[in-house]
């Protein structure tokens, strides 16, 4: 018996070593090194060449890149079930999109529902698995020879090779680059390529550059496969590295190649622009992968991966001599002096390239505000609607393809609540945003699908049809009424007044916030109210209404008024009064410097003062930003034919419906009910406090307008959601349609 128990236990030992040496290390014998290597997909010159069913043809690449994470959830979580990638799966085809690209290893039920979607389909999805590092280490001080830094990239690239070949076991990373699960599907024959890495972090770029640069060792690179020319940049040079090893590890394991390329974007593209650009855009290095080449043991080959927006960095309306990029302003100009700088860009980058260049990232937002603007073409991130955001993408696309790009993909196939933007990110609790839609932040509202709350239907529609509204609703009574909801999006007001003139009369509607300041009067309207507020909302007509905050409660001040209003806003004598009664503008940023103040400083301004140009002078110090506070009025009910997915609010008979977004009233977290402190009181910045209320009144001004209380519950991490296919989808699909009907 004692014998028995050995064998039995060193059988499990050996199995169980076996198995993690095998699905946990990947590990293994090549027990066929003369075995041809064969790829179904290839590169021949600047084209994508397919194989398929024996049949050799041109592949251009309609896709969309899906993000990790839904409602509630962080992407580094990975918290997506196979029934849901099986609907997105048909509804991206439906589409007619032919390929799709994610970022890093998934959950194995995205290769689950991959493998199950395509083992019987004719007409299959193809796939670009993406890896990454982790952002701590892609943004920290090490360069990217370390082996912390490229030693992780090849790590993760081997593993996302194992994993589309149904061969790895993995635990949830703890930085979060990969998924976990056992991954026992071989989604092989639809992998078309890699693209390895993500928006590299440009300081990264020049400091690995700079730190190797004088180093033989590290400005070419002679791989098996994959090679870097000589005088290469060391950031290249590591690229090759990573490259030759994933292109290594896959023939030598499965006998079979796809394409290889390494993420880019503008930041780090190859050109060389003039000083001024470099200065004010930060741009401190490239990435040139015309010196990375594939060797006589690649059947299948690379290419030029890009991430491509037409705002941003838009280096080309700044720059009036575009020859060193081998294209012409005059060639992009339209006949109404329009330039067209985006098509021109994507020119310059076809044209640099002896390979595919695919651009892997483009789109724009229907958030309703903007993070970034387009000047010449109107194509802004952000501050539009879903009807909109499609004819963007159309616009894009076309000039996509007319550049003579092998393939786009769209960002994104669904919006992401976890997602942050740079000018809203001062404003929240970064920590808690995966947890409410914040209709403020750009970056969480690229999708083509959208996640509005609600498990079935939202608890509000802003349409003019009241019916959702109840008595439990109501906290102002009589001649003018009030009622009020929320959800994870909005705060919904109901005004009703009796015999409502809306084109001739104007209505207040006060909200006190916080407990830490506000005012009983605005003297910019000369209301008064019976308690202190923070926020007055005014509707006056369609055109004219909007939202104001008290001085003291400006969240733009609190982090910008050096930019903004040219002065420190903590300094004593710059603090805005606890009660000040004036009311200001709610605006968000657009930029931080403007082009004109990083060139042309005091040597101008003495230029036009002596000149008498004060107006010049003031337009040129004026600010870039953006009122997100004015209200836009129109149908914010999906189901309705004059739909305008950014509408704020909307008159029908005597009643008046209104959404506010609650970063806009400067709620943190509205998850917890957690708003903005008083910037003011020891914070010198945003720091957050808990409430359970807040007030609420409306009137017409004359006499004080009486607030009453609006009892407040947060939801915490459980949150409710639906989906919804944006109008942009269907702008695509009738796009990618006739492209199908005009290819047959």
């Amino acid at each position: 018996m004692k014998k028995y128990i050995i064998i039995v236990s060193v059988v499990v030992l050996l199995f169980v070593t076996a198995d993690f040496l095998w699905f946990r290390l990947g590990l293994y014998i090549d027990f066929s090194p003369d075995k041809e290597v064969t790829a179904f997909v290839k590169t021949d010159g600047e084209h994508i060449i397919l194989n398929k069913d024996g049949t050799e043809t041109d592949f251009f690449i309609k896709g969309v890149d899906i993000g990790s994470s839904l409602p509630g959830t962080w992407s580094t979580e990975y918290d997506i079930d196979e029934e849901t990638y099986l609907r997105w799966f048909e509804e991206i085809q439906n589409m007619g999109a032919n390929t799709i690209r994610i970022y890093s290893v998934y959950s194995e039920s995205f290769y689950n529902a991959f493998y199950d979607y395509n083992k019987n389909n004719t007409d299959p999805l193809w796939l670009i698995q993406g890896t990454r590092i982790d952002d701590y280490t892609l943004n920290s001080r090490l360069s990217a020879v370390d082996d912390k830094f490229m030693g992780q990239l090849i790590d993760n690239s081997i593993i996302a090779v194992d994993v589309i070949h149904g061969r790895r076991k993995l635990t949830l990373s703890k930085k979060g680059v990969y998924g976990q699960g056992v991954y026992t599907k071989d989604v092989s024959p639809w992998v078309i390529g890699y693209i390895i890495g993500d928006n590299w972090d440009a300081s990264t770029v020049a400091y690995t550059n700079q730190m190797h640069g004088h180093l033989d060792e590290w400005t070419s690179f002679d791989g098996e496969y994959m090679s870097a020319k000589k005088d290469s940049k060391p950031f290249e040079v590591v690229l090759a590295m990573v490259g030759n090893e994933v292109l290594e590890y896959e023939s030598r394991k499965y006998k079979t190649q796809r394409l290889v390329a390494f993420s880019n974007y503008a930041i780090t593209d190859p050109f060389e622009y003039s000083d001024e650009i470099k200065k004010y855009f930060a741009k401190v290095d490239g990435i040139d992968v015309e010196n990375i080449i594939c060797n006589d043991k690649v059947v299948s080959g690379h290419f030029a991966s890009y991430h491509a927006y037409p705002y941003f960095p838009d280096y080309l309306r700044h720059y009036e001599d575009w020859s060193n990029l081998g294209v012409s302003s005059e060639d992009f100009t339209d006949e109404n002096g329009v330039i067209n700088t985006y098509r021109a860009y994507l020119t310059a980058l076809e044209k640099h390239h002896s390979i595919p260049v695919v651009i892997a990232e483009f789109g724009t937002s229907t958030a309703r505000t903007m993070s970034y603007q387009d000047v010449n073409t109107g194509r802004h991130a952000g501050s539009m609607t879903e009807k909109e955001q499609g004819e963007v993408l159309e616009r894009c696309y076309y000039d996509i393809v007319a550049s003579g790009a092998a393939g786009a993909c769209v960002f994104s196939w669904h919006d992401e609540w976890c997602k942050r933007t740079w000018n809203t990110m001062h404003a929240v609790d970064l920590r808690r945003t995966a947890y409410w839609s914040d209709f403020q932040t750009g970056e969480q509202f690229f999708g083509l699908l959208t996640f509005d709350p609600g498990k079935e239907k939202t608890v509000c529609y802003v349409d003019g049809d009241v019916s959702e509204w109840t008595d439990e609703d109501v906290i102002v009574q009589g001649n003018i009424g009030l009622s009020v909801k929320y959800d994870e999006k909005f705060m919904y007001f109901l005004v009703k007044k009796d015999k409502l003139d809306f084109s001739k009369e104007t209505l207040y509607i006060p909200l006190d916030v916080t407990p830490k300041s506000g005012s009983n009067y605005c003297e910019n309207y000369g209301v008064k109210f019976d308690r202190n507020i923070d926020f007055l909302v005014v509707i006056n007509g369609t055109d004219n209404s909007r939202m104001l905050v008290q001085e003291r409660y400006d969240a733009l001040r609190s982090t910008y008024s050096n930019i903004v209003y040219k002065f420190n806003t903590y300094q004593k004598e710059r603090i805005p009064e606890i009660n000040s009664p004036k009311f200001v503008p709610i605006e968000l940023i657009l930029e931080k410097v403007k082009f004109e103040d990083v060139f042309l400083g005091e040597n101008f301004v003495m230029e036009m003062q002596a000149q008498g140009k004060e107006e010049v002078l003031a337009e040129w110090r004026k600010p870039i930003t953006f009122e997100t506070g004015k209200l836009l009025y129109g149908n914010a009910n999906p189901e309705s034919d004059d739909f305008n997915s950014i509408a704020d609010f909307i008159s029908s008979g005597d009643y008046i419906e209104i959404r506010i977004p609650w970063q806009m009233l400067n709620f943190s977290d509205p998850s917890r009910m957690e708003i903005h402190d008083d910037y003011y009181d020891g914070n010198f910045g945003i720091e957050y406090i808990g409430i359970d209320s807040i007030f609420a009144g409306v009137g017409m001004g004359g006499s004080r307008i009486p607030l009453e209380e609006v009892k407040l519950k947060g939801w915490g991490n459980k949150v409710t959601y639906h989906e919804r296919l944006k109008d942009s989808y269907y702008v695509m699909q009738r796009l990618w349609k006739d492209d199908e009907q005009n290819e047959n």
